[in-house]
C-alpha cells in the first residue's frame, strides 16, 4: 500500500495508521541519509575528522523506553559492522554517577521528541565530562539535537499515539545506517560492502509494505485466542531481543497485561518456573540462513521452544517463511522473507505491534492514549 493510499484510507486509530505508515517512514530516513554521489552513509551533522573516528574506542547509547530498545539492537549492529564495543545505558540511571567510559568514548542519546527529560540530563552529564555526543531524534530544533555535537534524524514525521511505532523503526534504520558510517570510517567494511547493505536495507521497506495486511489479519485472528490472558512472556536471542523487549512494552502500554522479555537463553536459568499449560510464549525464531551464527542460534531457541511445549503448547512465533519445523507445531505463527541477521528486526516488530493492537481492541482499551501515559517524558 503507497503512501498515498494510505493517506486516503481511513483508519479506526492513530495507531493502526502509523504502523501502516512505517515502510514511508522507513524509506525517508533511508533517504535522508545516502549522499546522492557516492550512495554512501552520511550523518546529518558530524564534525568529526575520520582520525577522530577512527580513534574511537567505546560508545554508549543512553535512551529510555522504546527508544533504549531500539539502542539495544544498535549496540550488536555497531559491535558486529564496526567492531565498536557499545554499552547501552538507561537514561534515567545515567546521570546519577559519574561516566568512567573515558578519552576516546561517543555517547548516542535516542529521543523521539529530543525533549525526554532523562535523557537530555544524561547527554549533558556527558558532555560535561568531555565526551563527544551525537543525538537521534525525530524533531530537528528540539533540545537534545541543539545541545548535541552531532546529530542523525529520523524522518518518521509526526507520531500522534503515545505508544511508538514508527518512531522505533525509524530509529533502528538510523542505527544500522549509523554503525555502517563509523564501518566505513574505521576500514572494517569496504565501500563496496557498505553499499551492498545500503541496497539490502533500501528494499526492507516494499518488504514491510508487502506483509502489512496479511500480517494485521493474522494478528486479529490470533488474538481471539490470547485477548483474555493477564501473562505473556516474550522470547528473542541475539538482535532479537530487544524485539522481544519492545514487543512486550506494546502489550503491557495498551493492554494493559504483565509481559516480559527475555534473553531466550536465559529463560532456562530460572524463568521457565513461570511455564504453565496455558501460559502464552511469543518466541522470535527468525534466522538469516546465510549466515551460520543466525542458524546456530534458531537452531538453540527451536531447542528451548520444543521443551516449553513439552508443558504449554501455548506458542506465537515470528519465524522465517519456508520453515517446516515451525509450521509442523500447528501454532500461531507470523513469517518473514528470509533477510539479514541484522535488518530482521525492523520487520519483526511489525507483527507484534499489530498483535499488542489487536488484543487491546477486542478488550475495549483506547490504543492511541493509554492510561497514564504521555507521549514524551518531560521530568525526571
Amino acid at each position: 500500500m503507497s503512501q498515498p493510499e494510505i493517506s486516503a484510507r481511513t483508519f479506526p486509530s492513530h495507531m493502526l495508521k502509523e504502523i501502516y505508515e512505517q515502510p514511508e517512514a522507513v524509506r525517508q530516513t533511508i533517504a535522508q541519509h545516502i549522499d546522492p554521489v557516492t550512495r554512501m552513509v552520511r550523518p546529518d551533522r558530524f564534525p568529526w575528522t575520520a582520525a577522530e573516528v577512527a580513534a574511537l574506542r567505546r560508545v554508549t547509547i543512553v535512551a529510555s523506553g522504546a527508544s533504549r530498545h531500539a539502542g539495544l539492537c544498535g549496540k550488536l549492529m555497531i559491535e558486529d559492522l564496526a567492531g565498536i564495543p557499545v554499552e547501552v545505558e538507561h537514561a534515567s540511571e545515567y546521570g546519577y554517577r559519574k561516566p568512567t567510559n573515558g578519552k576516546g568514548s561517543l555517547v548516542i542519546a535516542i529521543t523521539q521528541s529530543g525533549e525526554t527529560a532523562d535523557t537530555t540530563a544524561a547527554q549533558r552529564t556527558a558532555k560535561e565530562n568531555g565526551m563527544k555526543t551525537l543525538s537521534i531524534s525525530n524533531v530537528v530544533d528540539s533540545t537534545i539535537s541543539h545541545e548535541a555535537d552531532a546529530n542523525f534524524f529520523t524522518r518518521a514525521g509526526r507520531e500522534v499515539a503515545i505508544p511508538a511505532t514508527k518512531s522505533f523503526t525509524t530509529q533502528l534504520t538510523a542505527l544500522y545506517m549509523l554503525a555502517l558510517y563509523l564501518a566505513a570510517q574505521k576500514d572494517t567494511l569496504s565501500a563496496a560492502e557498505v553499499m551492498a547493505r545500503v541496497q539490502a536495507l533500501a528494499a526492507l521497506p516494499d518488504l514491510i509494505e508487502r506483509s502489512l495486511d496479511r500480517f494485521n489479519a493474522e494478528a486479529e485472528t490470533i488474538s481471539a485466542d490470547f485477548y483474555e490472558d493477564q501473562t505473556f512472556v516474550f522470547l528473542g536471542r541475539g538482535v532479537h531481543y530487544p524485539i522481544a523487549l519492545e514487543g512486550a512494552l506494546k502489550l503491557k502500554e495498551i493492554s494493559y497485561v504483565h509481559a516480559e522479555g527475555y534473553p531466550t537463553g536465559e529463560f532456562r536459568h530460572g524463568p521457565t518456573a513461570l511455564i504453565t499449560e496455558t501460559l502464552p510464549v511469543v518466541a522470535i525464531v527468525t534466522y538469516d540462513r546465510r549466515d551460520p551464527e543466525s542458524v546456530l542460534r534458531y537452531e538453540k531457541s527451536m531447542a528451548l521452544i520444543e521443551d516449553i511445549r513439552q508443558i504449554s503448547k501455548r506458542q506465537i512465533l515470528v519465524a522465517s517463511e519456508g520453515d517446516e519445523v515451525v509450521r509442523s507445531m500447528g501454532v500461531a505463527t507470523f513469517t518473514l522473507p528470509h533477510i539479514e541477521e541484522l535488518l530482521l528486526p525492523m520487520m519483526e516488530i511489525v507483527p507484534l505491534q499489530f498483535l499488542a493492537y489487536h488484543i487491546a481492541l477486542r478488550n475495549g482499551f483506547n490504543v492511541d492514549r493509554p492510561r497514564n501515559l504521555v507521549k514524551s517524558v518531560t521530568v525526571d
